[in-house]
């Protein structure tokens, strides 16, 4: 199923969209609406190459007001590592997400090469994870920033900084 769901955070409407079945097969979000439709058609050609087999009727579900209340620190993310599928990732991937999910919290930020460090591998397969990283937000993928500033995000710089900001993460948003 795919529910989605638009809201009002710090002034900015946001919209998230989450495909699933049995567990959450996806997330994905944006600033910006027709962004947003280019989203949802990438996290399903990705979930689609990954062989996840979606059911992308549109279904009314809590799961956007989940993702948006981790969003607003209502909600930790370790609490929804148990909905997430994991459909389609790889042991490496999960074995990331996971870590990054359980070990850096909300307001805090964690380096690629630290972050590789801790999992004894390089800098950039961790980048190469947050890329494909199906579970935005909720595996926080935005907290893993470059050692001279923000880095990258995919696909859109700007959200990532947003959600840096909304954590109140300001020194690597400047």
């Amino acid at each position: 199923m795919l529910s989605v769901d638009a809201f009002e955070i710090a002034g900015e409407k946001i919209w998230i969209a989450v495909v699933w079945g049995e567990r959450i097969q996806g997330i994905t979000f944006s600033l910006d609406r027709r962004q947003f439709e280019k989203n949802i058609e990438r996290l399903i050609g990705f979930l689609g190459k990954r062989g996840v087999k979606v059911d992308l009727d549109r279904k009314n579900s809590d799961y956007p007001s989940v993702v948006r209340d981790v969003i607003l620190g209502e909600v930790e993310n370790v609490d929804l590592l148990p909905m997430l599928s994991f459909e389609g990732v790889t042991s490496f991937e999960r074995r990331v997400y996971e870590w990054l999910t359980k070990n850096v919290k909300k307001g805090s930020v964690i380096t690629y090469g630290s972050l590789a460090k801790a999992l004894n591998t390089s800098p950039r397969a961790i980048g190469g994870a947050m890329k494909r990283n199906p579970y935005p937000i909720v595996v926080p993928c935005h907290r893993v920033v470059a050692r001279d500033g923000v880095g990258h995000y995919t696909p859109r710089l700007d959200e990532k900084i947003f959600l840096l900001r909304i954590e109140g993460v300001e020194g690597w948003t400047g």
